[in-house]
């Protein structure tokens, strides 16, 4: 069935009505035989017909003017350069259905920029992975073209293999922090609070640095309460622990010392990690947990750039934040905090 525009409707209002009042004024007069009183009748029927008919013409613009200003709306929705233009403050249902579809723009609107926000640092992240795999895949495309091209001594065949197994194993970590970190930004690994021993976290992620540390022959203390519990994941926690763990074994030379310190507080857990390295500057210290970042000045010393990301993004996560504070020459103590309810 096809819809009928307004004005139609209103004309077929008219001539029903119209024809009605006539069929009663024609019973009434012939019912009583009175013609004055049915021309009464009539007029009454004909002055009531003429104010619903200006009803209807006044229902119908306020329709019409109801549907333009949500075409408008709907255009300034649909079209990304506008907005939706500000409705009048009043308690009308105009009103109400603007203040709803504006909300509905809004909506649609941070979505769109999240996923605008998604696309650009997926295209980052891929860039930064590109320039990050480049140059392990060049010194193993440099080692084997010249064990390829020419005769190679054994020994120094043996130093080619071990420049290439080193360069094998930068890109085996490379690839499992980028694993670890995307699957933590996408949502694939969810971390699971629970109440569980701080010393054992702490003791997983401690054996992960025994062996560099050892051959360091770095120092390491540790002062943690015992039956100190904390509601925290266990494996991700200990993967950010030792992430901080193996910085500070990697910038302290050798004969340094390592500190880590657990201090209980009224509502946070604070776990420090504090080395006698070579230190941050202050100028440094606000870019060093961003993605790939790396101080031109260590960048000798073997890492990607990953590690502190991934354990703000870790602590984060369970509601706590992480710290830094260090001085050139000084070492550096990173703190973790993590919430105790």
């Amino acid at each position: 069935m096809t819809a009928l525009p307004m004005a139609a409707l209103v004309r077929r209002f008219a001539a029903g009505a119209g024809l009605t009042a006539l069929a009663l004024v024609l019973l009434l007069a012939a019912g009583t035989g009175e013609a004055r009183l049915a021309l009464f009748g009539g007029l009454l029927a004909l002055a009531l017909l003429g104010w619903a008919v200006a009803f209807l013409r006044c229902v119908a613009r306020q329709v019409a003017g109801f549907t333009d200003e949500l075409c408008r709306t709907l255009d300034g929705m649909l079209d990304r350069s506008a907005r939706p233009a500000p409705a009048a403050p009043a308690e009308t249902l105009s009103a109400r259905l603007h203040h709803r579809l504006e909300r509905l723009y809004h909506t649609m609107e941070a979505n769109r920029q999240a996923v605008e926000r998604e696309k650009a640092s997926l295209e980052t992240l891929i860039s930064n992975i590109a320039h990050q795999v480049r140059t392990p895949v060049a010194n193993l495309r440099m080692l084997y073209d010249t064990l390829l091209a020419r005769p190679v001594p054994w020994a120094q065949q043996r130093q080619f293999l071990q420049a290439a197994q080193g360069q094998l194993d930068k890109l085996d970590f490379l690839l499992q922090a980028l694993v670890k970190t995307s699957r933590l930004e996408t949502g694939l690994i969810t971390l699971e609070k629970r109440d569980r021993p701080v010393a054992d976290t702490l003791a997983a992620a401690l054996n992960t640095v025994l062996a560099p540390l050892e051959a360091k022959g770095l120092r390491l203390t540790v002062d943690c309460p015992e039956g100190l519990t904390l509601p925290h994941d266990p494996k991700w926690t200990a993967e950010a622990l030792s992430n901080l763990l193996d910085n500070a074994v990697k910038y302290t030379p050798p004969g340094g010392q390592v500190a880590v310190t657990v201090s209980p507080w009224d509502a946070l857990v604070k776990i420090d990690v504090a080395d006698t390295g070579r230190g941050i500057p202050e100028g440094e210290q606000g870019a060093i947990f961003q993605r790939f970042y790396r101080e031109a000045a260590v960048h000798d010393v073997e890492g990607v750039g990953l590690g502190l990301f991934l354990t703000r993004e870790i602590v984060t996560r369970q509601g706590g934040y992480v710290k830094v504070s260090s001085a050139p020459g000084q070492g550096a103590t990173f703190s973790l905090f993590l919430p105790r309810g």
